[in-house]
């Protein structure tokens, strides 16, 4: 993270510190580099000794207005969020995360106090999930955004892709959806939230990427794997094209979120929970037992694959066409 040109005066951030004051102010608020960190925050570039593995490579930009309104998030949750999206990413892939870089545009709207709360949800994340952050960006303009880039590590050969789904395979979910989608509907509600309300609205601000639960999943022989943030239909007709198959989804076993309807649990999206195909009914068993006991997670079946089609099962035994709902920013319907 260092200075820019001092003649590019359009891109110093609109705060009561200089840039390199700033910037001096974030390497106070960030963790201390381990010893694969040759040259940490400060530079002009980060220097990092390479591991063993296949480097795994992901990048995330939260937008003002788009992602989050600044009177409704806390810097701090802002942060945390920021990082956990990559941390996401990383692990749809079964990695392990090493490092982060984070691009900061900086609006009038935000001083510096606000940014050294952002950096200290940034450090909670990157702590919690053994990441380092070790580099960036910081500019000027109209609204914020928190650009993030994060690698990860895995085995060589060993990443688990969206393409690999077979035949076969039995579809299955961790955790509950739709509490991100609740958060949404009450965070602005006036009323007093319900215990499952507030739970919902803090797996929005603040939700949980499957680190160790994607590689429990891939020991257990994962095929396919994509993480559920754009909505579960949405990123389930993604895998299915992607491995070129189709689904037969059993709607009525999907885990819906105790603040959610199952809408919100179908389209909703930013549940960031992993959607993963295994080969037989043993590894289902086995992976559920695994995730349990080590992360108090729960692992549900909602599907299987098959050779073609997109198909919903309901409870009756009727079937129809699935439609896939869910967020797409360039799309006029948003499921």
């Amino acid at each position: 993270m260092g200075p820019h040109d001092p003649h590019r005066t359009d891109e110093r951030p609109h705060v009561e510190r200089t840039e390199d004051e700033l910037i001096a102010a974030i390497r106070k608020v960030l963790s201390g580099a381990g010893p694969e960190v040759v040259v940490p925050v400060g530079d002009d570039a980060a220097v990092v000794r390479p591991g063993s593995g296949d480097l795994v490579l992901t990048t995330d930009a939260m937008v003002e207005g788009a992602h989050f309104r600044l009177g409704q998030t806390s810097a701090r949750d802002l942060g945390y969020k920021a990082i956990a999206v990559n941390l996401s990413d990383i692990a749809a892939m079964a990695g392990s995360p090493r490092y982060a870089l984070c691009a900061l545009s900086l609006s009038d709207a935000v001083d510096a106090a606000w940014v050294m709360e952002l950096f200290g949800g940034m450090r909670e994340a990157c702590d919690e999930y053994a990441c380092t952050l070790v580099g960036g960006n910081l500019a000027r303009g109209a609204e914020v955004t928190v650009a993030v880039t994060l690698t990860g590590e895995v085995a060589p050969g060993r990443a688990v892709r969206r393409s690999g789904a077979r035949v076969g395979d039995t579809l299955v979910v961790t955790g509950t959806l739709g509490a991100a989608a609740a958060g949404v509907r009450v965070a602005d509600r006036p009323t007093t939230w319900s215990a499952e309300e507030r739970r919902a609205v803090a797996r929005l601000f603040r939700p949980t990427p499957r680190v160790g639960e994607a590689q429990v999943l891939a020991r257990h022989g994962a095929t396919a794997m994509i993480d559920v943030s754009d909505g579960l239909t949405l990123d389930l007709s993604r895998l299915c094209v992607a491995s070129q198959v189709g689904v037969r989804l059993v709607v009525d076993r999907v885990p819906v979120d105790p603040a959610a309807t199952r809408d919100e649990a179908l389209g909703g999206g930013e549940d960031y929970e992993l959607l993963v195909t295994l080969p037989s009914e043993d590894a289902v068993d086995a992976a559920r037992a695994e995730l349990r006991e080590a992360f108090r997670v729960p692992l549900t079946a909602i599907g299987v694959v098959v050779a073609e089609g997109l198909v919903v099962v309901a409870e009756d035994g009727t079937e129809r066409s699935l439609d896939p709902q869910g967020w797409d920013h360039f799309s006029a319907r948003q499921g």
